[in-house]
C-alpha cells in the first residue's frame, strides 16, 4: 500500500529543508522499498501570495486525503503588516485545528556527538532524552473571546481567553500517559494551578487519569519551576505534558539543551495517528536561499513520520542512525559549527545523510 504524503514547504528556508526531505524520501523509496506518493501544496505566507489565504481550500482538501504531512516553516517579516487573519501563522493554527492535531510530540534528544554544543555543561546534558507532549488545539491560542479593543477611558487593550475543557485535558493526558508507558514510566504534568483556574482543573484531571496507569509515576510542577528545572537538571525528566502556551515555551527551552533548535523534530497527531511533522525552528528569513539552513530537524521529522503515521519503524531507525553517523563524521551545519569548524551547507548535509543511509547494512 502506498503512503500519500503532503509536502508543505512554506516560507523562507522551508523550501530548502523540505527539498532535502524530498530527496531522503525518494532514496527510501528507491533503495529501501518505501511506497510513497508525494504531493505539494501551499501553507503560510506563500499561500497568501499565491492563493489569498494562509490555509487555502486546495491545501485543506489535499491535507484531508493525506496519510501524513511534512511542513518546512511559515512566516516572515514581509507578512507582518497584513490583516491578522491572513498572517502565515494563522494558516498553521488553522491546519492543526482542521485536522484535529491535538497532540504535539517534541522530543529533546542530545546526540552524544553534540554534547559540547549544548548551552549547558556536557555532564549535565549527556544522555538527555526528554519527550514534551503539548496540547495543541486548545488553550489561549484558540480561546474566545480574543482581540484588541478600546476601553471607555480611551486606552487600547489586548485580550485573550485561556480555557480548557475536561475532555481536552483527558485526551492529551491519555496520549502522554501512553507515551510514558512506552518509555521510562515517568510523567511530569506542568501547570500553574496556584493562580489559574484552568490549571487547577488540568491538575485535577491529570491526577484522576493516573489511576488508569498505575505503572506510570505522575508528578506535578508549576511552569516556572519546570523551566528552572529544565536548565538545572534536565535529565530528571522522562515525559512532560502541558498546555498549548506552556508547551510552546518549554519545548523551545528544551531545544537549546540539545545544541541547536535546528536539531529538534516534532509530530502533531490526531486521534488516529495521522500527523503533521515539522522542525521546531522557524523560517529564518535571514538565511533563506543561502544554503545555510540545518536540514537535520526536518530529516528527523521524516523519521518521526515514518514511525508514528506510516508504520515504518525500521526505516525510521535507519534515518536516525544515518543522522547520527553524519554527526559522528564531524559534519556540522552553521548553527552547530564551533570555532575552527567549517560548516557544511544544507544540500551537502542532505547528501551526507543520504550517503550514510545507503551505507547501512542489515
Amino acid at each position: 500500500m502506498s503512503h500519500k504524503i503532503l509536502m508543505l514547504p512554506g516560507d523562507h528556508i522551508g523550501p530548502d529543508i523540505v527539498a532535502e526531505a524530498d530527496r531522503l524520501l525518494r532514496c527510501l523509496a528507491a533503495d529501501f522499498g518505501l511506497q510513497a506518493e508525494l504531493e505539494y501544496a501551499n501553507l503560510g505566507g506563500c499561500a497568501v501570495d499565491a492563493e489569498g489565504a494562509p490555509f487555502p481550500e486546495s491545501t485543506r482538501a489535499l491535507a484531508q486525503a493525506a496519510d501524513a504531512m511534512l511542513l518546512g516553516a511559515v512566516g516572515g517579516p514581509e507578512w507582518d503588516a497584513i490583516e491578522r487573519d491572513k498572517r502565515p501563522e494563522r494558516g498553521l493554527l488553522a491546519i492543526r485545528e482542521a485536522q484535529g492535531l491535538f497532540a504535539n510530540l517534541r522530543p529533546a534528544i542530545l546526540f552524544p556527538e553534540l554534547a559540547d554544543a549544548s548551552s549547558l555543561r556536557a555532564e549535565v546534558v549527556a544522555g538527555l532524552d526528554i519527550l514534551i507532549v503539548r496540547e495543541l488545539t486548545g488553550g489561549i491560542y484558540f480561546g474566545q473571546p480574543r482581540g484588541i479593543r478600546t476601553r471607555d477611558d480611551g486606552v487600547r487593550e489586548g485580550f485573550n481567553t485561556l480555557v480548557y475543557g475536561a475532555d481536552e485535558i483527558e485526551r492529551i493526558g491519555h496520549a502522554a500517559f501512553a507515551a510514558a508507558s512506552r518509555r521510562q514510566g515517568r510523567l511530569c504534568s506542568v501547570d500553574k494551578a496556584n493562580v489559574l483556574e484552568s490549571s487547577e482543573l488540568w491538575r485535577e484531571v491529570m491526577s484522576d487519569l493516573a489511576a488508569q496507569y498505575p505503572h506510570v509515576e505522575l508528578s506535578h510542577l508549576y511552569v516556572d519551576n519546570a523551566a528552572m528545572q529544565l536548565v538545572r537538571a534536565p535529565k530528571q525528566f522522562d515525559v512532560m505534558v502541558t498546555g498549548n502556551l506552556f508547551g510552546d515555551v518549554l519545548s523551545d527551552c528544551a531545544a537549546m539543551l540539545t545544541g541547536s533548535i535546528g536539531m529538534l523534530p516534532s509530530a502533531s497527531l490526531d486521534a488516529n495517528g495521522r500527523g503533521l511533522y515539522e522542525p521546531v525552528h522557524g523560517s529564518a528569513p535571514d538565511i533563506s536561499g543561502q544554503d545555510r539552513a540545518n536540514p537535520l530537524a526536518t530529516l528527523l521529522s521524516v523519521a518521526m513520520m515514518l514511525r508514528y503515521s506510516l508504520n515504518e519503524s525500521a526505516l525510521a531507525d535507519r534515518v536516525e542512525h544515518a543522522v547520527q553517523a553524519v554527526l559522528g563524521q564531524g559534519l556540522r551545519s552553521a548553527d552547530l559549527a564551533a570555532n575552527g569548524v567549517t560548516p557544511v551547507g544544507t544540500r551537502a548535509m542532505g547528501d551526507a545523510v543520504i550517503a550514510a543511509l545507503r551505507a547501512q547494512t542489515d
